[in-house]
């Protein structure tokens, strides 16, 4: 198992707007700069059904990525919380994964009081955990 380090305040807003809308999943993207995590990009979720799921508006996630590009960084992870279900990858998340360089994070609000947010990397139907940590 691999560990990432991600930066308190990145987790912090991570953490923000999924407790903003704890009845829908929230996503977005997270660029890095040599490779640390350094901007967090909200990005809507376009769902017929965004309790359960969650799609990128793919004008907002190429606005994120053009924004990115231009802050001179690279994507670094993809976001999305879990309002019902444990922060772990579902079918429908590990069929849709098309970036594998890419970190995937996910933060459940199924919890008592806590929330949860675990790291994986996703290789078509392989799951690999990353351990978090916070700087």
């Amino acid at each position: 198992m691999s560990e990432v380090a991600l930066p308190r305040g990145v987790v912090n807003r991570l953490l923000a707007q999924a407790q903003q809308s704890p009845e829908a999943e929230v996503c977005g993207l997270i660029g890095a700069r040599d490779g640390v995590p350094v901007h967090v990009y909200p990005v809507a979720n376009a769902a017929a059904d965004p309790a359960r799921v969650f799609v990128m508006a793919p004008d907002a996630q190429i606005d994120a990525m053009r924004r990115m590009r231009e802050c001179g960084e690279t994507l670094f992870a993809i976001y999305h919380s879990h309002p019902h279900a444990p922060a772990a990858p579902s079918a429908r998340d590990l069929a849709e994964a098309a970036y594998p360089d890419a970190l995937y994070l996910i933060i459940s609000l199924d919890t008592r009081g806590v929330l949860d947010m675990r790291g994986f990397r996703l290789h078509g139907s392989q799951v690999e955990t990353v351990a978090l940590s916070l700087v």
